[in-house]
């Protein structure tokens, strides 16, 4: 099963940018769709983004349209969130998520196999 760790969360400034990595283990990472989740405190995971198998096709959730772009590079086996004009609301730990599913949309949580660590993202007003 591949095995996923985040990297590149920190604390920004409302307005500012973060670019998060997922790096994946494992010579089938191209085969899994991939997704980006985010908690934060006191709430339930929500569905940020998620990318195919290709690369070809995105979805986002509709706060985050616009400002964050996710993206992957199956040859270095690594998915990527890119936040740009990040808000105080976008605080949360941020998960990637990967899914050996056929098909399916890909936003709910039961849909993927394997899972990071997380990786805080704080933005201060």
């Amino acid at each position: 099963q591949v095995q996923l760790v985040e990297s590149g969360g920190g604390l920004v400034q409302a307005g500012g940018s973060l670019r998060l990595s997922c790096a994946a283990s494992g010579r089938t990472f191209s085969t899994y769709a991939m997704g980006w989740f985010r908690q934060a405190p006191g709430k339930e995971r929500e569905f940020v983004a998620t990318i195919s198998r290709s690369g070809l096709s995105t979805y986002y959730t509709d706060s985050v349209k616009g400002r964050f772009t996710i993206s992957r590079d199956n040859a270095k086996n690594t998915v990527y969130l890119q936040m740009n004009s990040l808000k105080p609301e976008d605080t949360a730990v941020y998960y990637c998520a990967a899914s050996a599913r056929a098909g399916g949309s890909f936003i709910n949580g039961y849909q993927y196999d394997a899972w990071g660590q997380g990786t805080q993202v704080t933005v201060s007003s």
